[in-house]
């Protein structure tokens, strides 16, 4: 199939019927994984601090500093959380936490030693604006930081901060985070010195649907330069106890973005389906609109919780739940690769 230009993916979000989109959103998912699996990762997602300069007006989970709530969670705090973690089977362990003014590599390189010291886990940690932040308090370039941080023991940086990589969004719903242009710089410097990551997108705002296929193009484009991208993961906003509010987007609109998103990026091997904002029905219901991987049953997550969504999957339910699409389950790291099928 010849590649997908953006009008033409405008016009399969906006007029294609919707079980035909989906049949062959499938139909490119099972070509690219003909084996058959539907992944899924045992995770910890540990936000160390809730306190953030940003203050962006989707999040309700920031607190600023000074406030009663605002927290940070201490070296030892953080290795307790693994340890449970690494307990239940987790592979993998994601910090991020709001930018805080004064937290930089001392800190990181705290935590991060005594994370590789004491356990056997993947650190896929620290979004673009937190490792951009980083860098303005130490002084340094994104990729000296970058690979100061890759000496201290992270390993992958996930897709966080970009909602949507287009200026006009970004200025209403996060006008002091970094640019989209500065977001995708960050990711070719981290995967040009070998780390790769994950692409994100916060759907659901105030965004057109012109541009969310304009932030589909910036990273099919960054990963026709680098191949660093191991998957995309769309996620919904949850407008509640936010300053931007608003109401949740369908469920149909979502389902029929990630089957043009399967479409569209044929360089990702990985669409990821979100039941973390959707719900575990809508989860198992991109299985059949072109996701091959279902994310973490998330051992831990505050960052929706507090705008007001709280979905919660045991291991058990996630296999069963594959199961019932006719799919097989397998459990996987961070790298993708295939530990156990089910």
């Amino acid at each position: 199939m010849a590649r997908l230009t953006k009008k033409e993916a405008l016009k399969l979000l906006q007029q294609a019927d919707t079980l035909e989109l989906a049949e062959i959103a499938c139909a490119m998912r099972d070509k690219i994984h003909p084996q058959g699996y539907i992944t899924f990762v045992v995770d910890r997602n540990i936000n160390y601090t809730n306190i953030c300069q940003v203050q962006c007006k989707f999040c309700a989970f920031y607190r600023e500093e000074g406030n009663i709530e605002g927290y940070v969670l201490t070296v030892e705090e953080i290795c307790e959380k693994v340890k449970e973690a690494q307990e239940m089977g987790a592979t993998q362990v994601m910090l991020q936490g709001g930018l805080h003014p004064s937290l930089g590599l001392k800190y990181f390189a705290q935590v991060f030693s005594k994370i590789k010291e004491r356990f056997s886990v993947t650190i896929h940690s620290l979004s673009p604006p937190e490792i951009d932040h980083i860098a303005k308090l130490e002084g340094l370039s994104i990729k000296e930081t970058l690979l100061r941080l890759k000496e201290l023991g992270l390993d992958s940086v996930p897709g966080g901060g970009a909602e949507v990589l287009v200026d006009r969004v970004r200025q209403t719903v996060s006008p002091r985070k970094i640019s989209s242009n500065r977001w995708l710089e960050i990711m070719e410097e981290a995967h040009k010195i070998g780390m790769e990551s994950t692409a994100t997108m916060m759907m659901g705002s105030i965004e057109t649907e012109e541009e969310l296929l304009e932030h589909l193009e910036k990273i099919r484009d960054l990963q026709d330069k680098t191949g660093g991208f191991r998957a995309f993961i769309p996620w919904t906003f949850q407008p509640a106890h936010t300053a931007l509010e608003g109401k949740k987007i369908s469920s149909i609109r979502y389902l029929r973005f990630l089957a043009v998103s399967r479409l569209f990026l044929d360089n990702f091997k990985t669409i990821q389906g979100s039941w973390v904002t959707q719900g575990p029905q809508m989860g198992q219901m991109s299985i059949y609109f072109g996701a091959n991987d279902l994310g973490s049953i998330m051992l831990e997550e505050n960052v929706v919780k507090a705008a007001g969504t709280a979905y919660t999957m045991e291991k058990e339910s996630m296999i069963q739940l594959i199961k019932d699409t006719g799919k097989r389950p397998a459990l996987r790291d961070t790298l993708y690769n295939i530990l156990k099928v089910y």
